[in-house]
């Protein structure tokens, strides 16, 4: 790997991919590197679809990068608690770079993801888990739509 045509912040930063990317069992190619970048260096959460972060990618390396690359990064980053995968609606899959414990709004509209504090959500009532299971974890995911009755106003 060339360290000079990463453009990276800092050696730190630069050693900070290469061991979550070596941690996931990647080799650290200047393409992982740039996804890292992409998904860690925010300082605010970042949820994203795969197909979002490709374009995103894309976009800040002014070159191509495939969908296999993206996908197996992601999902070694999943396996190894760097990344955490929500599915909406069935079909549609987001990555959040918050790996913890912690509860979203879903835009039906913009196809947005929002987090939400955990403290913002109490649950008064869990049912029982079935004979031979516990409960794992508890996330809330809220749909929301465009209020129609205010928008003509």
């Amino acid at each position: 790997m060339n360290k000079k045509n990463l453009k990276l912040n800092g050696n730190n930063t630069l050693k900070s991919h290469v061991s979550r990317l070596r941690h996931s069992n990647l080799r650290p190619t200047k393409q992982r590197v740039m996804i890292c970048k992409t998904l860690f260096e925010k300082k605010e959460t970042f949820h994203f679809t795969i197909e979002k972060l490709k374009q995103i990618v894309e976009k800040n390396t002014k070159s191509k990068i495939s969908l296999a690359t993206i996908y197996n990064t992601v999902h070694a980053f999943k396996k190894n608690g760097y990344l955490k995968e929500i599915s909406v609606k069935g079909n549609k899959t987001f990555y959040d770079t918050n790996s913890e414990n912690h509860h979203h709004f879903y835009d039906e509209h913009n196809g947005d993801l929002i987090d939400i504090k955990n403290e913002d959500i109490a649950l008064s009532k869990i049912p029982t888990a079935p004979k031979g299971k516990i409960i794992n974890k508890i996330e809330v995911t809220i749909s929301l739509e465009n209020n129609s009755h205010n928008q003509n106003k």
